[in-house]
């Protein structure tokens, strides 16, 4: 039986997408700029437009040493931040002289088991000048008025002890009732700089 394999000349023949596939496109829908913020709050933009949304983080950076990146959601109109949530968390990390043992461990303190406290998505981030977090969060059906709201975010930042530390957070927001907004901050102190944007996926 021939097998017929893509080279390079079949592939620079495409020049249109076939009409039968669609998505995958990011529509910027907002962006906040932190300057020593306490929160920041993405309160509109998120609806039933777009079956899931991605939060981008460019270099945030905190106030704080020692501190976590966190976020929680709401419904409706309501401010309190305080969803179910449980999570799951695990991390990689290597130090930048090498002298400790590169590590891929649970983290059982990035986690939760329905508690209604902000989410971590970065712990124990570092404050020097260079320091900062990037990563992502994507939250998928939010407006679904049945099912729980599942999320994956994966963030890189500077550690307090220069470390490069990945980290993995994912889980589901225990509620049925459609979310409507979201809010970031530090566990401890303020977000100094960074830039958040938010996009819906089409």
């Amino acid at each position: 039986m021939a097998l017929n394999f893509a080279n390079n000349n079949s592939l620079s023949a495409i020049t249109t997408k076939p009409s039968g596939l669609s998505g995958g496109a990011l529509n910027l829908i907002s962006t906040q700029t932190a300057s020593s913020s306490s929160t920041i709050s993405f309160t509109s933009g998120i609806d039933d437009t777009y079956d899931s949304y991605v939060f981008k983080f460019y270099d945030i950076h905190p106030t704080t040493n020692n501190t976590d990146f966190q976020f929680q959601a709401d419904t409706g109109t309501n401010t309190n931040y305080n969803q179910t949530i449980t999570s799951t968390c695990f991390e990689a990390f290597h130090n930048e002289d090498d002298s400790g043992t590169p590590r891929l461990q649970y983290r059982g303190a990035g986690d939760q088991a329905q508690g209604t406290g902000f989410q971590d998505i970065g712990g124990g981030m570092g404050n020097e000048n260079d320091n900062s977090t990037v990563g992502t969060l994507t939250i998928f059906n939010p407006s679904s008025s049945v099912f729980v709201k599942h999320f994956i975010a994966t963030t890189n930042y500077v550690y307090n002890s220069d470390y490069t530390d990945n980290h993995y957070v994912a889980g589901y927001i225990n509620t049925a009732t459609p979310l409507t907004r979201f809010q970031f901050k530090m566990s401890s102190g303020n977000i100094d700089s960074g830039v958040i944007k938010l996009y819906g996926v089409s």
